[in-house]
């Protein structure tokens, strides 16, 4: 290719990664309306334009107890179909105990667990005192971390969806995995933390109220015996003050469940004059809630979340798609929860460990300095090349002015997040690029020294230049990478503004450095290369 092509080639790339990059210079809104100005442009981390950072732990030994009791009820139904009775099944912890009612029972309970439940490691109690052989069953060790990994990304999907929900308007909030019990989660630009939002659980419930009462004690006293079996007590209490406005006896195991929601969204009631969620059913939840209305018109339906009733309003008719939860929601409550049933339920407890808020005013000292600091630097750095290296040096700055055009439109391509420490990595960018430009330099300047041509000792200044070059910038790579894979939040801002500042500092001087010298060589005798 010749050195014309090449020189396109170049200003081509690099007038796409200029544009690439205009969108920086202008809001979201400006960039929705306008179809001439790209879309993506560089997030700013939280460090940058402030917001919310919460730290979310996760009952991962709840994710262990989940499946231990969805394996019970698979053995349940095992020993069920074969005629086998009589067996208790009790999951304590990590543990899934089994106590046949027979040694007969117990040997055939054996074959069962070790030919068709493989993932649980059996334990065996040997018989004393007449008592049949006990099982203690825990999940194998593979088992177990695989459990703990899926509810991990379970948890982190459940929260995205939740947050980029479009009732939010906070799409661009980042939602990692911290260590290996604990999620990330930051906000930029919001000036509330959204706790209810994150840290309910989820779970919406069904279930017909078959006994009430103003309180659970008088609720208890209708049943001096104890409740019946299968039966629970769930409250429904005043939203200000906690107090117990009704006691509802209601089944343990709801008829059904959130997992057919098919939508749901808060608007303001003018008949009651207060804020509720509609909600409508997919064909497989509608037949369900359909059957379960019709059978109990004229007694109350609790409507539960998380275990607490919102509402339980009495059944008039059968009631298929669509139904209301009404609980004296303020507009923000009523909101968060029609995201929260949309996003569905996290499939185990998260607990809030750590809230904060970052001011915006931090964050724009931040950029101020650190525009300032790279603009000084670049400035500083372009002087100095340009007085030791003369020409040469001019040519490395404007390598290293298209390093910089390069890495902000690739970032803003990949819509990536700039934060402090992204910023350092940036400065961190630019110093690379000029130690690229001196090692060439100084090559070419020993050629020269050794008495080869012009043109033979730019060849030969940049071949011998290069090995050094990619040595030095691909262990900085390799390091930035594993900084990536293992770091969160501020590091991995670093970290990616490093990666790809050595990209485009490696192509500005290897590339376009080289081009410069090409396309105006200037080697008509050695005093003609100005270095």
């Amino acid at each position: 290719m010749s050195v014309r092509s090449r020189v396109l080639s170049v200003l081509v790339l690099v007038g796409l990664l200029i544009w690439a990059g205009v969108g920086n210079f202008f809001d979201r809104d400006a960039r929705e309306a306008n179809p001439l100005i790209p879309d993506n442009a560089i997030r700013l981390g939280l460090d940058l334009q402030g917001g919310a950072h919460i730290v979310i732990g996760i009952d991962l030994d709840g994710a262990v107890q989940n499946e231990l009791a969805r394996l019970e009820g698979a053995l349940e139904q095992r020993l069920t179909d074969d005629g086998i009775t009589g067996v208790r099944m009790l999951v304590t912890g990590s543990v899934l105990k089994i106590q046949p009612a027979a040694e007969s029972d117990a040997d055939l309970l054996r074959t069962m667990l070790d030919e068709d439940f493989t993932i649980l490691d059996i334990d065996e109690i040997e018989a004393t005192g007449g008592s049949p052989t006990r099982f203690r069953s825990t999940l194998i060790p593979d088992e177990e971390v695989a459990v703990r990994e899926r509810a991990i990304q379970q948890v982190l999907e459940v929260l995205r969806r939740r947050l980029e929900d479009p009732q939010t308007g906070i799409a661009e909030s980042v939602v990692t995995k911290q260590g290996s019990d604990r999620v990330l989660v930051q906000i930029p630009g919001v000036d509330r933390i959204p706790i209810d939002l994150l840290g309910t659980t989820g779970l919406l419930e069904f279930k017909i109220a078959e006994d009430v009462a103003n309180s659970e004690e008088l609720l208890l006293q209708k049943y001096p015996d104890g409740l019946p079996e299968g039966k629970v007590i769930a409250l429904q209490t005043d939203g200000e003050t906690d107090r117990v406005l009704y006691a509802f006896l209601v089944s343990e195991v709801a008829p059904i469940t959130g997992e057919y929601l098919e939508s749901a969204q808060s608007r303001f009631d003018p008949t009651r004059s207060e804020w509720s969620v509609d909600f409508g059913w997919d064909q497989t939840g509608a037949d369900i809630f359909g059957a379960l209305t019709e059978a109990n018109i004229q007694r109350p339906l609790a409507i539960l979340l998380d275990g607490e009733v919102y509402s339980a309003p009495n059944i008039n008719s059968r009631i298929s798609r669509r139904g209301q939860i009404t609980g004296g929601f303020s507009s923000q409550e009523a909101a968060d929860l029609a995201i929260i049933l949309r996003a569905g339920s996290l499939p185990i407890d998260i607990e809030v460990e750590e809230e904060r808020t970052i001011g915006p005013a931090l964050g724009q000292d931040s950029i101020d300095a650190g525009i300032a600091a790279s603009a000084t630097g670049l400035l500083l750095i372009v002087v100095f090349v340009a007085f030791y290296y003369k020409l040469s040096g001019i040519y490395a700055g404007i390598g290293l002015f298209a390093n910089l055009v390069m890495l902000m439109g690739l970032m803003s391509m990949f819509e990536a997040t700039l934060t402090v420490p992204g910023i350092a990595g940036l400065v961190l960018t630019v110093g690379m690029a000029v130690d690229a430009n001196v090692i060439i330099f100084e090559r070419i300047r020993e050629e020269l020294r050794s008495g080869r041509a012009p043109r033979a000792a730019v060849a030969t200044g940049f071949k011998k230049a290069r090995n050094a070059i990619l040595d030095a910038n691909i262990t900085t790579l390799l390091t930035a990478i594993i900084l990536f894979q293992y770091g969160t939040g501020p590091i991995k801002g670093f970290a990616v503004t490093l990666s790809v500042g050595i990209l485009t500092s490696v192509f500005s001087a290897l590339i376009i450095t080289r081009l410069l010298y090409e396309w105006k060589p200037g080697q008509s005798n050695v005093t003609e290369i100005s270095i």
